[in-house]
């Protein structure tokens, strides 16, 4: 592999404007990506890199209450599809032959198969019942949809809609097995509701509206009048991850009141008082579902970023832990009619698979094992937990990928990678065409979990909010490139930093900031402009990001909105740009990337430009992601390696 990357290094310089006399031939460039000031990937960077772009994921998404098979969702062709899978380890019968991603459940009764998908990444989800390879649609084929649970019975389906006015997510049940049944249950304001659980006798059902990370607000839904009766007090700031319904009726969710944390317990409709069931002083419960029978519920509690499955008996309260899952990342918990866990678990060595854990004796199946083009994932490494004070003595943390030191001695160079959101998290979980980076070119990559990050209490997450504490999350890293220039393994004159989304705002901003520091930037789906951004972002999420950036109508927050958006401070950007931009991405508009990239080359700088026209936010498609993936590449070896 050495010498493949030598004989790559030797072809990108020589590909460069200056020497590209005799250039190799390029590898074809998909027809939906625009390269703009960027080099052709030379084959010989496709050939070095096949194995790490051929790996697979498989995700848990449902049983069929009829076989007793799993729903996995998995890509064998350029996009994940639906598969059926009879067994443990047994073949993966793809069941969705579409050019876009696929999600989907089936009804608990008859085993009706509904999906979603949007087009090239729009995130305008349409439903449909998928039958003998066929679709039918259930929605008005135009507005942005959300799939929602079945009823108890299997009879309806719950979702979301913006059909009314393209803003506004009302609430409506159909039945899939007749389109013509669906119906508005709910007319309402905002674009985070969504019915989470209907009650056992189907009459009634439980809404959250989300209103930010603080803050979702649960109500009851008569769904014969529409009636939405709030549980609680929603003056106060409480955020609800979930609720639903157990076969008595009771209602249960994971809630932070009374807590800095989101804990399990159960609500009662009338008053909203919470009682916390689990036992967990410290860190959140993530997700969770209730077994058919009431017999037990399955929960997932995210400690420090590595999950952990318990079960909690109801009558008793009494909690155990399964301890047969690799160590990483839990998502996807459903439990069988039958009384099966289904779930997916990511970490460093398993790249995405399905998994089955008996809730009896905790066994724990392997259902699927996903290819990694032929590379043995046990040889991945496993990320280090680093902790450093920030600016304010606020602990800030991050999980550090170290390649093998005797592969690679000495000082290494260090891309810090940060996550968007901002209300998401960096987790060790797979990483994919990142092993590359890691395993064959040497270099360590940082992911930071700066503050406003989730998982680390409401508290934690609010520290960012408004324009007045946003660039405190940008000082973090600061706090982060002390601690790691300072490791004797990392070589702090070559360090990068990459983000997407809002670790896309960072990317520029740590850009700006560090720039001394930092010798290049890789930032994708990117928010440039604050102003701009929240202007002509999707009208359906416009309200939700004004509570977590600041509302760009308010004189003084938009000033203090411009003064910290990257644009404002292009003439500080020295070192070299990488924009990554999805041509139909409705959150942060094409446009945002646009301004970014001029306003860099009018400043005489180094701005690449690369464009999937049929992509939203983020590429989804293999294709695209490969060639986004080798021009990164590219960009590394020319500015973060110097061609070494």
């Amino acid at each position: 592999m050495r010498s493949t990357l030598l004989a790559f290094t030797a072809l990108t310089l020589a590909a460069s404007p200056a020497l590209a006399e005799d250039a190799p031939t390029p590898m074809p460039k998909p027809a939906a990506i625009e390269a703009d000031g960027v080099p052709p990937v030379p084959q010989v960077l496709a050939q070095a890199t096949r194995p790490y772009m051929e790996f697979r994921t498989a995700g848990f998404l449902d049983w069929d209450p009829q076989s007793k098979a799993m729903l996995v969702a998995t890509r064998f062709g350029n996009v994940s599809q639906l598969h059926s899978v009879a067994g443990p380890l047994m073949m993966r019968r793809q069941i969705s032959f579409e050019a876009e991603p696929m999600g989907g459940a089936y009804a608990p009764n008859d085993g009706t198969l509904v999906v979603s998908k949007d087009r090239g990444g729009d995130e305008f989800w349409q439903l449909y019942t998928l039958k003998n390879g066929r679709l039918t649609l259930l929605t008005d084929g135009k507005s942005r949809n959300g799939m929602g649970p079945f009823s108890k019975d299997g009879k309806w389906l719950a979702y979301s809609s913006t059909r009314r006015n393209g803003t506004d997510s009302d609430l409506y049940v159909v039945d899939p097995r007749d389109p013509s049944t669906t119906r508005m249950v709910a007319q309402v304001k905002g674009g985070g509701w969504a019915i989470t659980g209907f009650a056992p006798d189907g009459k009634s059902a439980v809404v959250v509206n989300y209103v930010s990370v603080q803050k979702s607000d649960l109500y009851s839904l008569d769904l014969a009048s529409g009636k939405l009766t709030p549980i609680g007090d929603h003056k106060q700031k409480i955020a609800h991850g979930g609720a639903k319904f157990a076969p008595d009726g009771t209602l249960w969710a994971a809630s932070d009141a009374g807590s800095d944390f989101q804990r399990l317990g159960t609500l009662d409709p009338k008053t909203g008082k919470f009682t916390a069931r689990s036992p967990e002083a410290k860190w959140d419960v993530e997700s969770f579902d209730i077994a058919a029978d009431g017999s037990f519920i399955a929960y997932v509690v995210n400690e420090a970023g590595v999950s952990k499955l318990r079960l909690l008996d109801p009558a008793s309260g009494t909690v155990r832990e399964v301890t047969g899952l690799p160590k990483g990342v839990i998502g996807g918990v459903s439990i069988a009619p039958w009384g099966t866990i289904g779930l997916t678990v990511s970490s460093a060595r398993v790249p995405t698979d399905a998994f089955a854990v008996d809730p009896k004796s905790l066994a724990v199946t392997r259902w699927t094992e996903s290819e990694t083009g032929g590379l043995d994932p046990a040889a991945n490494v496993d990320p280090e937990l680093v902790e450093v004070k920030s600016f304010d003595g606020e602990p800030v943390s991050g999980f550090l990928y170290r390649p093998d030191p005797a592969k690679f001695p000495g000082k290494r160079p260090l891309i810090v990678n940060i996550h968007g959101g901002p209300e998401g998290q960096s987790l060790p979980a797979f990483r994919g065409r990142t092993n590359y980076l890691i395993n064959e070119l040497g270099i360590a990559v940082f992911y930071p979990n700066v503050r406003g990050s989730t998982g680390f209490g409401k508290r934690f997450v609010a520290l960012d909010n408004g324009p007045f504490l946003r660039e405190n999350s940008v000082k973090d890293i600061g706090a982060f490139l002390d601690r790691l220039a300072g490791d004797a393994a990392i070589d702090p004159a070559r360090m990068a930093v990459q983000g997407g989304s809002y670790g896309g705002y960072m990317c520029y901003a740590s850009a700006i900031r560090y720039g001394d520091r930092f010798k290049a930037a890789d930032c994708i789906v990117a928010i440039s402009n604050f102003v701009t951004f929240l202007e002509n972002t999707q009208s359906y999420r416009r309200d939700l990001r004004r509570v977590e950036y600041g509302d760009e109508r308010d004189p003084k927050q938009r000033a203090k909105l411009m003064e910290i958006s990257p644009l404002s401070s292009v003439d500080k950007l020295s070192i070299p740009l990488l924009v990554v931009t999805g041509g139909n991405d409705p959150r942060v508009p094409k446009s945002e990337a646009d301004q970014m990239v001029a306003a860099v080359r009018a400043k005489g700088r180094t701005a690449w430009h690369l464009v999937g026209l049929n992509e939203g936010h983020g590429f989804g498609k293999k294709e695209n992601q490969d060639y986004q993936f080798w021009t990164e590449l590219q960009f590394w070896q020319q500015h973060l390696l110097g061609g070494k």
